[in-house]
């Protein structure tokens, strides 16, 4: 399988999911981005790392870190290798004096971990043709965005904007289209797995 490399362009605070965060990747050399949501703890840790912070103490992912290099053993590589039912599933690329060995990992710990390693990482070229949410070259150079209506302002006798089951897929596609240009990560994907979900 074809893999396609991806770098970390954003980390935002999930407006919808308290203690959440948008993640959001994007295919180098690529209009093409991957918003995944993770936990707080995980989005510190890179938010940390991507910063050049120094915590007082090692945070897990720093430990993991040290107790790897002391026994000699790199994280090559990350790759981003499932999706199902929303949820990214990851594995390290390991060398071990010469040895290569994958582990499984959360996709958001599988990130920290590999911007402590300086590693790359990878996507397969079907769950970013799938998951992924492409952006026009010409709305991400002009800074076009097209503002997403708020469910709350919203007249009592039209529906609640926020409820994805009632819309056709058309609808579905003109508001991924949207959200994307306005750069809300967190909905698009929302948008996305709606539209996964009935074309599966």
């Amino acid at each position: 399988m074809e893999k396609v490399k991806l770098e970390i362009i954003g980390l935002s605070y999930s407006q919808t999911q308290s203690g959440a965060y948008a993640l959001v990747l994007s295919e180098v050399n690529g209009v093409r981005r991957l918003p995944i949501i993770i936990g707080g703890f995980e989005a510190q840790a890179i938010a940390i790392e991507l910063e050049n912070m120094v915590p007082s103490r090692p945070l897990t992912h720093d430990l993991f870190k040290n107790f790897a290099e002391s026994f000699n053993i790199k994280v090559k590589e990350v790759i981003i290798y499932n999706l199902k039912e929303g949820i990214f599933y990851s594995k390290l690329i390991c060398d071990k004096e010469g040895k290569e060995v994958e582990i499984d990992a959360r996709t958001s710990d599988a990130i920290a971990l590999a911007v402590r390693f300086k590693c790359n990482v990878f996507t397969y070229e079907s769950i970013l043709g799938s998951a992924g949410i492409q952006l026009d070259q010409e709305d991400e150079e002009s800074g076009i965005a097209t503002p997403i209506e708020d469910p709350k302002k919203s007249s009592s006798g039209k529906k609640d904007k926020s409820d994805l089951s009632g819309l056709t897929i058309k609808e579905l596609e003109t508001r991924l289209e949207r959200a994307v240009e306005a750069e809300n990560y967190e909905l698009a994907s929302k948008i996305r797995d709606e539209i996964n979900k009935r074309t599966s």
